[in-house]
């Protein structure tokens, strides 16, 4: 299942938008207050500019309207254990970070999170997409519930991101095409030139395990964790200074750890998000609905 999405090529010329005052009439549609006005917000998503997006945003929360945006800010990477996992509700702990196909091109994968690590390198840009396609086209076969799953695991990613404080530009519950976009031109230059620190790793890791934890939590068996482990290495290969492979463990342990109290916190948001996506909302109804579920 394709979850975490940062496009490399392609991405749109960033747009300069003025500062604006958000106290104005909002549109008859909105679910916001009378007084904020989300359009400034709509036209940034609309132009997938994400620098235009966090500022749309971060302007809304001085307004008092955008509470959850970039709300959980300061995260720390400590020594995490698998027992955690378990006591948090992670089901099958053990076996949540073990990428759920096997492929040719990248060979058998052992545990993430237990035991040693056999990890493959990734290049930026360099996944197959037709890594899964064998994987997805027996999906709805196996597993019935596979639109709830499809649901939770990209509303997580979403959900997130929004409350770290990257910026939403669109996503997809497509089978095949699932995934968020959390396009930042500034992101993108550093993973380019394999520059991530230690603060921007910790956050896209918490980000990229997301789906996985929403899944472990629901499941007894995680099924959409290949594609979010394939991008968490590939924000590992991408960083310094280099992690070694105990590192590497423990920083997703950590991570889906972070990820799932995150979820589990934010459980009415969570489900509130599904249900929007699931109901094709765009990028703004979802964050309406992050904003306004209790």
């Amino acid at each position: 299942m394709a979850s975490l999405y940062f496009p490399i090529v392609g991405a749109c010329m960033s747009q300069s938008y003025p500062k604006r005052t958000l106290i104005k009439a909002a549109a008859a549609s909105s679910s916001a207050p009378p007084n904020v006005d989300l359009t400034p917000l709509d036209s940034a998503i609309a132009q997938k500019d994400s620098d235009a997006v966090k500022e749309a945003l971060d302007q809304l929360r001085e307004a008092g309207w955008a509470k959850q945006w970039a709300s959980q800010p300061n995260i720390s990477r400590r020594t995490t254990f698998l027992r955690e996992l378990t006591t948090l509700g992670i089901k099958n702990a053990e076996n949540l970070a073990i990428p759920s196909v096997r492929n040719d091109d990248w060979g058998f994968f052992v545990p993430y999170l237990i035991g040693s690590i056999s990890l493959v390198v990734l290049a930026v840009g360099s996944t197959n997409p037709g890594l899964l396609q064998a994987a997805i086209g027996g999906f709805s076969t196996f597993f019935p519930d596979y639109q709830d799953r499809i649901a939770r695991h990209e509303a997580a990613h979403f959900l997130v991101a929004y409350l770290l404080g990257l910026p939403i530009l669109g996503y997809s519950l497509d089978i095949g095409k699932e995934n968020v976009n959390l396009t930042d031109k500034r992101l993108e230059k550093v993973i380019y030139s394999g520059q991530l620190d230690a603060k921007e790793l910790d956050r896209l890791a918490v980000v990229a395990m997301a789906g996985l934890a929403a899944e472990g939590l629901k499941y007894d068996k995680v099924v959409g964790q290949s594609v979010d482990l394939f991008t968490l290495q590939r924000f590992i290969n991408r960083s310094k200074p280099t992690i070694t492979k105990d590192q590497q463990q423990n920083l997703t342990r950590w991570a889906v750890l972070l990820a799932a109290s995150l979820l589990k916190t934010n459980t009415t948001r969570h489900e509130a998000l599904m249900a929007a996506m699931s109901n094709k909302a765009t990028v703004l109804e979802c964050i309406e609905a992050i904003e306004k579920a209790a």
